[in-house]
């Protein structure tokens, strides 16, 4: 049972990766194929290499990186956790760091407001900031900050598949996204990966803090 449990959360965020995968799946089909080209992406036949790279990026990083919150799997391979770390940073990076390229280099529609060209910023800025500062805590063995600093930058990263929950409401309710509407949702799904990011944080660290229950030995006389 145990076993079966530790592998809910994995789950859980391969499946909420399944959402932004088939948008990207048929991105990448229709860049592939030529067409057909419209005004909302032409953008990116334009100019395909910063969101080709963005999706398989992402791809990678949010189905490899949903692993490693499989304690007991983690624990039992030791060395698949530190290979995958050295997929997952160049990963991680590359899917901020196009962020940052595809909202200053592509004109996006005008639902995509002034607010979501910043949100967008500073996510891929903090993103990016988190995993570096991940990678140098694990060269100082300081591991509870390097988890600490990836947990929030894979929260980051998973936005789009939160993203498509925050924006239903809206839609239900008023209808057609507007620019108010968009950067609500959109801001919406970052915070509330962040919020989860920090709660689990703290959580782990509650944990490491409890001392262990000590052991009575029964002896004979």
């Amino acid at each position: 049972m145990n076993s079966r449990r530790s592998w809910l959360i994995p789950t859980g965020l391969i499946a909420l990766t399944l959402i932004p995968a088939a948008g990207g799946a048929i991105r990448l089909g229709s860049l592939a194929s030529g067409g057909p080209v419209t005004s909302d992406n032409e953008r990116f036949f334009a100019m395909p290499v910063p969101v080709v790279l963005h999706i398989v990026a992402a791809l990678v990083y949010c189905v490899l990186g949903a692993f490693q919150f499989a304690p007991r799997f983690r624990r039992r391979h030791l060395r698949w956790h530190r290979v995958a770390g050295w997929v997952l940073i160049p990963a991680g990076l590359m899917v901020a760091l196009t962020g940052v390229w595809m909202t200053l280099a592509y004109e996006f529609p005008a639902v995509d407001g002034v607010v979501v060209k910043v949100e967008r910023l500073i996510v891929g800025g903090v993103m990016t900031l988190a995993i570096v500062l991940a990678v140098l805590a694990v060269r100082k063995r300081d591991i509870a900050h390097h988890r600490a600093w990836m947990i929030r930058a894979y929260a980051l990263a998973q936005g789009a598949g939160t993203q498509a929950f925050t924006q239903l409401p809206w839609i239900l309710a008023v209808g057609e996204l507007n620019a108010t509407g968009r950067a609500v949702a959109l801001g919406a799904g970052w915070l509330i990966n962040a919020v989860i990011a920090e709660w689990i944080i703290r959580r782990n660290r509650r944990a490491t803090r409890v001392p262990a229950r000590p052991r009575f030995e029964v002896s004979t006389p």
